[in-house]
């Protein structure tokens, strides 16, 4: 009788999903919060539209100048580690085996259950500091174009996001209608973003939704009374 293949579907976009969630997050965020918050300082469309290009401008070079670093140095601390396993299975190659097989028996396999797959990754040196590097350190090989990957990805999220909240400054000439239509298009696009989120890092979607519209309009709020209290 032929049996159906077993099928699993796993989300494996997680590094590109995250980096699309730090940069839109901030970018729908910041320049709204910015906005607002010029908005109840000032009266002029075309300054604050001017303020929120340079800061959308400097917030995406900054955040995806952070991506690229943090991905760098990911990558410099997987180098760094293998070059020590590398060193260890030479220098201490007992401790190693030890190690290894501690590892088995943590997931409840006896010595001599795991005598075998010891001595055949002793006699395998490429497999042996392989099986460390993820078992013992849980440190998986990076992509090579990791880092620029992850800066591209963060700082067009933040433009992108960024647009959004400026969007009706763009074409509303009067500032408080503008701040007003502002609101309403952030706030849907924050909770559109947020139910996204949460469906691709499996959070409840509504909640992941509300959560990440309510942040972005404290943020808003914040910046809006404490520029219109200074002024």
């Amino acid at each position: 009788m032929p049996t159906t293949p077993h099928v699993e579907h796993h989300f494996t976009a997680g590094e590109t999903v995250r980096d699309i969630v730090i940069g839109m997050s901030d970018g729908l965020t910041v320049p709204f919060a910015l906005a607002a918050g010029l908005t109840g300082a000032i009266s002029q469309t075309h300054l604050i539209v001017t303020a929120g290009f340079a800061e959308i401008a400097a917030g995406s070079i900054a955040m995806g100048l952070g991506g690229y670093l943090a991905a760098r140095g990911d990558a410099e601390h997987y180098a760094s580690e293998l070059a020590r396993e590398e060193d260890e299975i030479i220098t201490k190659p007992e401790a190693e085996a030890e190690e290894v097989r501690e590892i088995f028996e943590s997931y409840g396999l006896t010595r001599e259950e795991s005598a075998t797959v010891v001595e055949s990754l002793r006699k395998r040196p490429k497999d042996w500091v392989a099986f460390m590097m993820r078992f013992e350190l849980g440190l998986e090989a990076p992509d090579p174009g990791r880092a620029w990957k992850s800066a591209l990805t963060i700082a067009l999220a933040y433009i992108v996001g960024g647009f959004i909240p400026l969007s009706a400054y763009l074409v509303l000439p009067e500032v408080q209608l503008a701040l007003k239509v502002s609101v309403v298009i952030t706030l849907l696009a924050l909770a559109v973003f947020g139910g996204v989120k949460g469906r691709f890092t499996g959070a409840p979607i509504m909640r992941s939704s509300l959560q990440t519209a309510i942040i972005g309009g404290l943020a808003a709020a914040a910046a809006f009374g404490i520029a219109r209290w200074i002024s």
